[in-house]
Order: structure tokens, then C-alpha cells, then sequence
């Protein structure tokens, strides 16, 4: 693999490592703070509100100043104010700073995003879902570090002040040395100044939206489902979460050739009909162990659904890729935001059971929008 395609690679990496850090820390914060669980659900909103407020704007500024700037300045940004939090404590600080973070999350989220494409357009090869498997591989990481840290004692305000020259440095290391590679060609014109999403992008979320809810509800939720349907050790509820992260990211570093080679609708159907079946495994499981097998098929079956909604939106090419990378993870994003109000909401009246059971419909929706992935003819700007 060339070079370049390492560096971005290792850079989906560091972003993880980098955005989820704070994830594991805000019980700390929330008992050094003294927030109530109400309160604390006001404060955290600010990340989301500031994500969302950028991405109608965040293609004119990835367009205008490039992938590469975009990251350099920001993803130190996400470290700094994240560890800031840890120091000052008070609620309406926080979330002005979890709403700086959260701008930088959506910005470098969707730069690193189209600089994947960019590359793969260049190369003629697929990256992103080795892309993504490194992201999930990151994320994995910094959650079981934040949980390690936490039983030493470790304070917040050290963990994450530590961590961020490290993930500044790593993050220096990989884009300051990357050569500049050019946007995918496309047919529209760059007067639009923001990433209106349009009928081929609310196809796209369609086909991703079973796979986002289901990756949300499993990460609010896994551990409750075990926790409260079965009598098993803390530990062994702890599991669930893992079992699904694992084959995520082992799915999306092994999906790429299978791509190339099968091409993204079947191989995309492939994938749903796996998680559906997981799904139903997870609903009717009688114990913790096919519960967790369920996880871990659902993990399999979802692995690389949002990463193909990403790059078959870069790859419309009707405008620049940033528009509608940036379109489709607003409305993605906007969906996923009310999720867990409204899982929790199903949970509470008919079980748990019942609220994950209402994820089938959305699975079985992607597979049938699947046909939204067939490549388009590109059309040169």
C-alpha cells in the first residue's frame, strides 16, 4: 500500500483516539461538577449542537481551505477542549466547550472523510472502510484506556492532559508530511455555499440508517440489555459492547478487497442479511452467550454500511464530494440525535427486548435500498 494511504489510515486512527477520550471520562466530571442526570443531559447536548451547526458550512470551508488545514487546525482543538472540561468545572462552561468540540469533531470528521476519497480517486483503489476499521480500532482503544485509567484512580484532568500532545504530535507526524491530493472531479458548479441535502443523499441515508441507529442503540444500550434480561457476572455484561466494536472493526479492515472484487451492492446485502439475522438471534436469545453471539453478528453485518454511504455520497458527482458527504451526515446525524430518547422511550414501555426488535424494520430497509450504492457515471468538471 502506498504511503499515503497509511498516513490516512493512521490518521482515521488518531481521530478516534482523539474524539473519544472525553466519552469515558464525562461520569467523572459529572460527580466533580455534582450535575444531576437531567442536568447533565443539557450540558452534554452542546457537543451535537455544535456539531450540527457546521455541517451546512463545513464543504464552502473544507472547499476553501482544503482537507489538510482543516485538520491540522481543529483536531487539536477537539483534544484541547476536551481536556479543558476537566479543569473547568462548571456547566455552562462545559458546554460551551463540548460545542467547540463538537465543531471540531464534525469538520475533521468530514475532512478526513473526503481526503479518503480523494485518495481513493486518485489510486483507483478503495481505503475508506480500512479507513474506518482503523477509526473503530481506535475508538475501542481509547474506551478500554478511559476504563483502565479509571480504575487506577487516574484523574480526568491528567488523563486527558496528557493524552492530547500525544495525539497532537501522532496527528503532526502523519498530515504534515502528506502531499495534496486533488478533489474528485464532478459535474456541478462550487456556487452553493451550503451542503443542502438532496433526493440522491436522502437515499443514501436511507440505506445507512438501519446501521447508524442499530451501532448507536448497541452502544447506549448492550450492556442494559444483558444486564437486564439475564443473571450473569458485571463483567460478562461489560461484553457486549466489545463483542460488537471487535467485528466492526475486523469486518471494515477485511471489506475493502471483497468490495473491489464483488462490487458494494452485493456485497452490501450481504452484510444486511447477516445483521437482520443477528438482530433476530439478539431478540429471541434465551441466554447471555447467544445474546453476545448476536452482538457479535450484528457487529459483522453493519461493519462498513455507513463508510459505503460515505463514499457512494463523495462519489455522485453531481457536486463536490465535501457537499455531499457533508449533507448526508446532517441528516444522518439529525436522525440519530432524537435515537436514544426514543429507544429508551420503547425500552421503558414494552422492554428492551422490544426496543432492539424495532430496529429490524430499518435493517431490512437497507438491504432493500442497497441499489443506491451502484457507482454512477461521473461526468468531469
Amino acid at each position: 500500500m502506498p504511503i499515503v494511504r497509511w498516513r490516512i489510515v493512521a490518521l482515521f486512527f488518531v481521530h478516534a483516539l482523539t474524539i473519544g477520550a472525553i466519552h469515558t471520562r464525562i461520569p467523572d466530571v459529572q460527580l466533580q461538577i455534582g450535575l444531576s442526570e437531567a442536568q447533565l443531559g443539557l450540558v452534554l447536548m452542546g457537543q451535537p449542537l455544535g456539531a450540527l451547526s457546521m455541517f451546512l458550512f463545513s464543504s464552502r470551508i473544507i472547499e476553501r481551505f482544503g482537507p489538510r488545514q482543516v485538520i491540522l487546525i481543529l483536531l487539536p482543538l477537539a483534544a484541547v477542549s476536551a481536556a479543558m472540561v476537566t479543569i473547568m468545572l462548571n456547566p455552562w462552561v462545559m458546554f460551551v466547550l463540548l460545542a467547540f468540540n463538537g465543531v471540531s469533531f464534525s469538520l475533521t470528521n468530514i475532512a478526513i472523510n473526503v481526503e479518503a476519497d480523494r485518495i481513493e480517486a486518485a489510486s483507483d483503489s478503495r481505503i475508506m472502510n480500512t479507513c474506518h476499521g482503523a477509526w473503530s480500532i481506535g475508538f475501542l482503544l481509547t474506551s478500554l484506556l478511559g476504563a483502565a485509567l479509571r480504575g487506577l484512580d487516574v484523574s480526568p484532568a491528567l488523563h486527558l492532559w496528557l493524552l492530547a500532545p500525544v495525539v497532537i504530535g501522532m496527528m503532526l507526524l502523519i498530515v504534515l508530511p502528506m502531499p495534496v491530493t486533488p478533489p474528485r472531479a464532478h459535474a456541478g458548479d462550487n456556487k452553493r455555499r451550503l451542503a443542502w441535502p438532496t433526493l440522491a443523499t436522502m437515499g443514501l441515508v436511507a440505506f445507512g440508517l438501519g446501521a447508524g441507529l442499530t451501532e448507536g442503540a448497541s452502544r447506549a444500550w448492550s450492556i442494559i440489555y444483558l444486564r437486564d434480561n439475564f443473571d450473569v457476572a458485571a463483567w460478562i455484561e461489560s461484553l457486549a459492547l466489545p463483542a460488537l466494536l471487535a467485528t466492526m472493526a475486523l469486518g471494515r479492515l477485511a471489506a475493502d478487497r471483497f468490495i473491489d472484487r464483488f462490487g458494494p451492492v452485493r456485497v452490501a446485502r450481504v452484510l444486511a442479511s447477516i445483521a437482520v439475522g443477528g438482530m433476530v438471534l439478539l431478540v429471541v436469545s434465551p441466554n447471555a452467550g447467544l445474546a453476545l453471539a448476536g452482538f457479535a453478528l450484528v457487529g459483522i453485518g453493519i461493519c462498513v454500511l455507513y463508510p459505503l454511504m460515505l463514499s457512494a455520497a463523495a462519489r455522485l458527482g453531481d457536486r463536490p464530494a465535501s457537499q455531499n458527504v457533508a449533507a448526508t451526515t446532517l441528516i444522518f446525524q439529525l436522525v440519530n440525535l432524537g435515537a436514544p430518547v426514543l429507544i429508551g422511550a420503547v425500552a421503558e414501555g414494552l422492554g428492551i427486548r422490544m426496543a432492539f426488535a424495532m430496529l429490524l424494520p430499518l435493517l431490512v430497509l437497507t438491504w432493500a435500498m442497497a441499489g443506491k450504492l451502484a457507482p454512477k457515471a461521473q461526468t468531469t468538471a
